[in-house]
């Protein structure tokens, strides 16, 4: 059984400065990936940089390539639909992670290794809210894990992560992220 479609409501202003509904409908971007088959990207809105710019018109962010990362100075919300972890995907998923990764503009995202506790070992320079809507998550660190189950907030600080899914059911998950910047010190140590 699936999770409900996702719609969107974007508010916009006329030639007048009056508020308007602008869109009222089904999200247009929902991405597959195929390296790890059951999740979907659920594409919401972006902004490339803040402030954002607010006017008549906007064009939507989300039509275009699904990019995993925020912009340097912007933001971007998604829903995730993650499938239990499979023993075929634990098993061989470490070599697909760079070219699935690539397929969401960043393949230098992946951090995977021969011994790494989860083939989705990645890491993004941003700061990404995740909010457990439905259904339950490990989030893997280097060093710890823990639970993750409905109304679940993570505040993950650009650290090297991987979402494992062990509960036997889908999840669904809202990432809201905010472009980031490692600081002088950590940057040292992460190169």
């Amino acid at each position: 059984m699936g999770f409900p479609d996702i719609y969107r409501v974007v508010t916009g202003h006329d030639e007048n400065g009056n508020s308007i509904i602008v869109e009222n409908g089904p999200l247009k971007t929902v991405m597959d990936l195929e390296a790890v088959p059951g999740t979907k990207f659920h594409e919401v809105w972006s902004t490339s940089h803040t402030p954002a710019p607010i006017s008549h018109t906007q064009t939507d962010p989300t039509l275009g390539p699904v990019v995993l990362p925020p912009a340097s100075t912007g933001t971007r919300i998604r829903y995730v639909d993650i499938p239990p972890d499979s023993e075929e995907f634990l098993n061989q998923g470490h070599g697909k992670m760079k070219d699935m990764f690539s397929k969401v503009g960043d393949e230098s995202a992946s951090t995977v290794k021969d011994d790494s506790p989860h083939p989705l070992m990645h890491r993004t320079e941003s700061i990404d809210y995740g909010i457990v809507i439905e259904g339950e998550l490990t989030l893997i660190v280097d060093r710890d894990e823990v639970i993750l189950k409905p109304g679940s907030v993570v505040v993950q600080r650009g650290t090297n992560h991987a979402w494992a899914n062990r509960s036997g059911k889908m999840c669904r998950i809202l990432f809201i992220l905010v472009g980031g910047e490692y600081g002088d010190e950590l940057a040292k140590v992460l190169a």
